[in-house]
């Protein structure tokens, strides 16, 4: 699409001025080059090479782009971790220099993260260890696709002269390695994940969720709570390590309406889902955040939805809570009175789009804010955390949680990380949760549940799995 020597030799002259323009004795290098269309989830794989950190943010048609490596990096483990997140963020993109500002907004440099549901863990969860509460990447390649045009940006920390010659280098070499494989014309081999097999699934998580929703129905029924998210884990043990690409794959075109996301800290172990939940989105001065909660099949009537007295109290309960926090923040929401029905894949799900201008609010102390909403948590929300504790008997960890990225102009784009699942070797476990409010019962929210983790587990096609992934038998319920 041009000439290489000459595409080359303004790279290294980019290179060097940014060198000259630098105001400290270190900073951070970041440059980009525009590439024929390519779709970064299977160019992953390239990208990653040596790499432990890989990163994939997929809302094709619109905005993908997938990244590797550290450049930066932050874990915390405790408090005020959305105030250091953001400090975080200020303090790297004031130490970056972008040597390609020409380049569209979907190429500009971004900082990924993915928070914890809970700030601490307990002593219940004392065994795994310190958790980290936020996790921030600005990583070291990214390479992001929209509307058929593709961009490569490379960041790396420059201490002289020579380290910028060799971003410029680097940056070059990769630019061919993946035109020679978009040459190659490499079709996504699905066949690993046609040949795992279930070796076991546990049944105790089974017992667990069901004893956790007779008490979550007791404390709505009575009054104590308005509205509580009860989550269960299935674990399953495959044949084989699972690779997530090819289900993220997979879920472009079995949830084209949601946001499928990785975030993978070693080639072993991953998280990964696709999330149909915006918290927040700020462009520019515009924010937007989603309310979704009440459920049904497909097959089902959304007109029914629609008048089904539980569900719209359930996301009434969701677009309060929203509302009252960005009106607490300063904000001015807008939004429509009555939800739509939004489709995604075999599931409906009552939607209401609520908008607002920002007055100089920051990311951060707005995701702090919204996070968890009654979509994921309970009403009143301290108590319905406090109950979450006591009644699921496993750590959330990312479920549930903020994940996203901020590019160095403040645009963001975060999702609740639900419809998800974590792999490391051959384990798998798949996350989901029901919301109950006055009149829910123990055969809906089962239901609910399976219907959601079906989601993932018909990713497998796996022939066991039509009945496997059906967890919770109605039969079973006493």
């Amino acid at each position: 699409m041009n000439d290489g020597g000459s595409i080359f030799s303004q790279i290294l002259a980019a290179s060097r001025r940014c060198w000259r323009q630098r105001t400290a004795d270190e900073f951070v290098l970041s440059m980009a080059i525009p590439l024929k269309d390519v779709d970064p989830l299977s160019q992953l794989p390239l990208l990653i090479q040596n790499q432990q950190f890989s990163f994939l943010w997929d809302r094709k048609p619109s905005i993908c782009f997938a990244a590797a490596g550290q450049c930066q990096h932050l874990d915390l483990v405790g408090s005020q971790r959305f105030d250091v997140a953001q400090r975080f963020c200020d303090e790297t993109f004031g130490q970056l220099i972008d040597a390609t500002p020409e380049a569209p907004i979907h190429s500009f440099p971004k900082i990924l993260l993915a928070f914890s549901f809970f700030e601490q863990i307990t002593q219940r969860d004392a065994a795994l260890g310190e958790q980290p509460a936020v996790q921030a990447v600005l990583p070291r390649w990214q390479l992001s696709n929209q509307k058929s045009e593709t961009w490569l940006r490379l960041n790396g920390v420059i201490n002289n002269e020579s380290d910028a010659r060799e971003i410029a280098e680097q940056l070059w070499l990769m630019n061919e390695k993946l035109i020679k494989a978009l040459a190659q014309e490499k079709i996504i081999d699905y066949s690993s994940i046609d040949q795992l097999s279930i070796i076991s699934t546990s049944q105790s998580s089974q017992d667990c969720y069901k004893s956790a929703l007779s008490k979550g129905i007791e404390l709505v029924n009575s009054g104590e709570l308005n509205k509580l998210v009860l989550a269960v884990k299935q674990p399953i043990v495959l044949n084989k390590s699972l690779d997530p690409v090819l289900i993220l794959s997979r879920l472009r075109y079995q949830q084209a309406s949601s946001c499928r996301f990785l975030w993978q800290t070693n080639k072993h172990e991953a998280f990964f889902g696709a999330s149909p939940e915006r918290l927040l989105s700020f462009k520019g001065q515009n924010i937007r955040v989603d309310a979704l909660a009440g459920t049904a099949n497909k097959d089902e009537d959304g007109e029914d939805l629609l008048r089904s007295d539980k569900n719209l109290r359930e996301h009434d309960l969701v677009v309060s809570a929203i509302v009252t926090q960005l009106v607490a923040q300063g904000l001015e929401p807008t939004f429509n009175k009555r939800p739509q029905i939004a489709k995604q894949g075999h599931l409906l799900h009552l939607h209401t789009s609520i908008s607002a201008v920002a007055r100089n609010q920051l990311p951060m102390s707005l995701i702090e804010g919204l996070h968890p909403t009654p979509a994921v948590s309970g009403h009143p929300q301290r108590k319905a955390l406090n109950w979450l504790r006591a009644l699921e008997p496993f750590d959330r960890g990312g479920y549930a949680a903020p994940i996203g990225w901020i590019d160095n102009f403040g645009n963001a784009e975060f999702r609740v990380a639900i419809r998800c699942g974590y792999t490391k070797g051959n384990k798998l476990d798949l996350i989901a949760g029901a919301g109950l409010v006055r009149g829910s019962t123990i055969e809906g929210e089962l239901e609910e549940v399976n219907l959601k983790l079906a989601i993932l587990a018909d990713q497998l096609t796996l022939g066991q799995f039509n009945s496997q992934s059906k967890v919770f038998n109605r039969r079973s319920i006493t």
